[in-house]
């Protein structure tokens, strides 16, 4: 076992609330960083939303990086390697940087209990203040408002999207879960939201706040043009500002225009401080990759990746499968785990997919393989059979896939994740 894994291992094990490993608060994260002394030395960026916030990161990162900025990026969960969650230059930090930062949290801790997540958190911070960095981009772990990364504030706060997720900790309806993501707001600090009809508790308290609002659609949007795509933003009282001729991101997928659009936003209200030239923007866009975000992998059948969990992924999984033309079959290796919606996400993807290879996944919260299997026969689907780990499903589905079918994987990310290890990839 490496150093990293030892400290990880020891910080897993102290999860106050047992086996999900979360206890939402600031309270014991807000002790901590005063006693580290950490304090803000260039803009912040906190991005929050259901689905999304990946992306929009991983834009923004490459955006103000091609444009010659130092830019630190925190991002949850990781696929392969724990160093993901922490980048520098586009770059994870090494595992002796990371032990170093877990050090000093340790010793400012005392006798707070801290979780995974907020050690992590307030790791980063510590790698990101010895970097002399330009800008750091926080992507939110968990709803918002009690989230470990809201104890910074941001210069700008962006909610991506907002729908049904985790509603064990952020309410049962998008009215609760929007103003639980809300919570990273600012007084008189933009808010950024990418979701076109936000919750009305999100706006009230932007209002309440007079945090000046760029919603989707409204303040800001895009337009698709032939082989391009056009971003426009119209500040309150202002005329209306258009980039035309985009690139379309390196991400694929059509919700991605709307993740760019939001990220252009997010770096127009931040020109004064951090300028970005229309070059950068465009290479930018075309450099930016996130593995598992309907990854497409090389080779024939096609194999498909993607981190979709909950309803509202699933849906544009669903639209995304059916934009990139025929294929015989589809094969899926789903696993997911058991809290989420699992019979909505069967539901939204139905449609598109003819064989279903249902797995259980390596967490204590994975649903098995016999109840997805239960859930897919309820939804009158068809069932290739039941495997013991995703690995073996995805054999199953190449021996039997045709050239011209793709397998598509999805359900968690630790589904891809199993895969993307299987397959000798790194992101």
């Amino acid at each position: 076992m490496s150093v990293l894994a030892d400290w990880l291992a020891r910080i897993e094990a102290r999860h106050p609330r047992g086996s999900d490993g979360i206890e939402l608060g600031l309270e014991r994260v807000a002790a901590v960083k005063n006693a580290l002394g950490q304090n803000k030395t260039c803009p912040v960026i906190l991005v929050g939303g259901t689905n999304g916030k990946g992306s929009t990161c991983a834009m923004l990162e490459r955006i103000f990086s091609s444009a010659g900025y130092r830019v630190g990026l925190y991002t949850s969960p990781h696929l392969l390697e724990y160093n993901e969650r922490i980048r520098i230059d586009l770059r994870s930090v090494s595992d002796e940087i990371i032990c170093a930062a877990f050090a000093r949290v340790e010793q400012a801790r005392g006798d707070q209990s801290l979780t995974y997540f907020e050690v992590g958190t307030l790791a980063a911070w510590e790698v990101f203040a010895a970097a002399d960095l330009d800008v750091v981009i926080l992507e939110v772990g968990l709803g918002g408002r009690l989230d470990a990364t809201n104890v910074y504030d941001p210069d700008v706060s962006v909610v991506t999207t907002i729908d049904l997720d985790h509603m064990d900790f952020l309410g049962s309806n998008r009215e609760a879960i929007g103003r639980e993501k809300a919570g990273i707001f600012r007084r008189s600090v933009p808010v950024v939201c990418g979701d076109s009809a936000p919750p009305a508790s999100l706006v009230s308290y932007a209002a309440e706040l007079g945090s000046p609002l760029f919603q989707m659609g409204r303040e800001f949007g895009y337009l698709r043009q032939e082989q391009q795509w056009l971003f426009w933003t119209q500040a309150p009282g202002k005329t209306a500002s258009r980039r035309s001729g985009l690139a379309h991101p390196g991400l694929r997928g059509n919700n991605q225009l709307a993740n760019a659009a939001t990220a252009l936003q997010v770096i127009d209200l931040l020109h004064d401080c951090l300028p970005v030239a229309m070059k950068d923007i465009r290479q930018g866009l075309i450099d930016v990759e996130l593995a598992g975000r309907f990854q497409a992998l090389p080779g024939r059948p096609t194999i498909i990746l993607d981190v979709a969990h909950n309803p509202q992924a699933a849906r544009t999984l669903a639209e995304n499968l059916g934009n990139t033309g025929f294929h015989p079959r589809t094969w899926a290796v789903f696993g997911m785990l058991a809290d989420k919606d699992i019979d909505q996400v069967i539901d939204a993807v139905k449609g598109r997919i003819t064989d279903w290879l249902p797995v259980p996944l390596e967490s204590r919260r994975a649903a098995s393989a016999d109840f997805l299997a239960d859930r897919l026969e309820a939804a009158q689907t068809t069932i290739a059979g039941r495997f013991s780990n995703p690995i073996e499903a995805l054999r199953y589905a190449q021996d039997h896939a045709g050239e011209d079918d793709r397998i598509l994987v999805f359900g968690s990310f630790l589904t891809v994740a199993a895969v993307l290890a299987a397959l000798g990839r790194t992101v």
